[in-house]
């Protein structure tokens, strides 16, 4: 266990090898978000039909694809980029190419939507025409997903932040909220951040949540009471917040819960993988072990190509 800890301390931002074992979908995407800046900058009308403008959205519905991968500002662009190729490196390994790619397609599309709904809903409250007609766009959506797919794999690992501040990976996604809020209150312009940043935020917890399948089990979901909603907020407000998740979960997915306690049945009462701390401990387990297979691959990867170099210099030195 020890040894996976270590793994990973080395595959976070800190650790050795910083710089290496990008993965080559993390790599690709990223040269979206390049290429995308880069039109924006050459040309700046493509904002109006890239970005989610929610007043030309109706005939231009594909913005609600294209917001997602499109930075508008060079900051964005780099923190995205650096988020993307780290995420990818410590979560694809343990999900897949294919579901890494299928977490970021489906919280991006969902985000899109509730941010398109809810500046509808603000248009008819306030009749402000600045909420129809403002380009929102940027990564920070998925960027904030991925925090909580961290908060799901290691939640008690430990990581500093900004080489002074100690924070254990669970809270990441709450602290990123909160900050948000409050910068969103500070500085005005911010706020078309923020939005993306909820929504995706509670979007990927749904799909991890309920969705996203474990081919070891061919279950969906991760019912853990690790990984509960209530787990975002401090923990005097667990009660409360998990009485009003309850009734939530009931109305939004009570045919999923009554199918998997259908299938608990089935099994003869013993409860299904994920849903008790030793399940969770394992998943935690397994995901250490992921990264420490692919470390090792890299560093075996790395001592042939050493030693295939070593005859040559050989070879120069006589």
């Amino acid at each position: 266990m020890e040894r996976a800890t270590m793994s990973i301390n080395r595959s976070l931002p800190g650790g050795v090898g910083l710089f290496t074992g990008f993965t080559r979908l993390s790599k690709g995407l990223a040269a979206v978000l390049v290429i995308g800046y880069a039109m924006t900058q050459l040309f700046p009308s493509t904002v109006e039909y890239l970005a989610l403008v929610p007043g030309k959205t109706i005939p231009f519905a594909w913005n609600l694809i294209t917001a997602g991968y499109l930075e508008q500002s060079l900051f964005g662009l780099i923190l995205s980029i650096i988020g993307l190729l780290f995420s990818g490196k410590l979560l694809e390994p343990i999900w897949g190419s294919r579901e890494f790619l299928k977490f970021i397609a489906i919280v991006n599309i969902v985000t899109s939507i509730s941010v398109f709904i809810t500046t509808i809903f603000l248009y008819y409250i306030t009749w402000k025409e600045i909420f129809l007609y403002t380009p929102l766009s940027g990564f920070h959506g998925v960027l904030s997903g991925f925090l909580v797919g961290v908060k799901q794999i290691m939640p008690d690992q430990e990581i500093t932040i900004l080489f002074v501040l100690k924070l254990r990976a669970k809270w990441l996604p709450s602290l990123l909220v909160l900050v948000s809020i409050i910068v969103s209150i500070l500085a005005t312009d911010s706020t078309s951040y923020l939005p993306f940043i909820i929504f995706g935020t509670y979007s990927s917890w749904l799909y991890l949540r309920f969705l996203q399948r474990k081919p070891e089990t061919n279950l969906k979901g991760d019912p853990s009471d690790e990984f509960a909603f209530s787990t975002f907020f401090p923990e005097f407000m667990g009660p409360i917040v998990d009485a009003i998740a309850v009734i939530c979960e009931k109305i939004c997915c009570g045919g999923s819960q009554i199918s998997s306690e259908e299938e608990g049945n089935d099994l003869g009462g013993i409860p299904l993988p994920g849903s008790d701390p030793v399940e969770a401990s394992r998943r935690r387990e397994r995901g250490a072990r992921a990264l420490e297979e692919r470390l090792a691959s890299a560093k075996a990867s790395q001592t042939v190509k050493a030693s295939d170099e070593s005859p040559d210099d050989a070879a120069e030195n006589v």
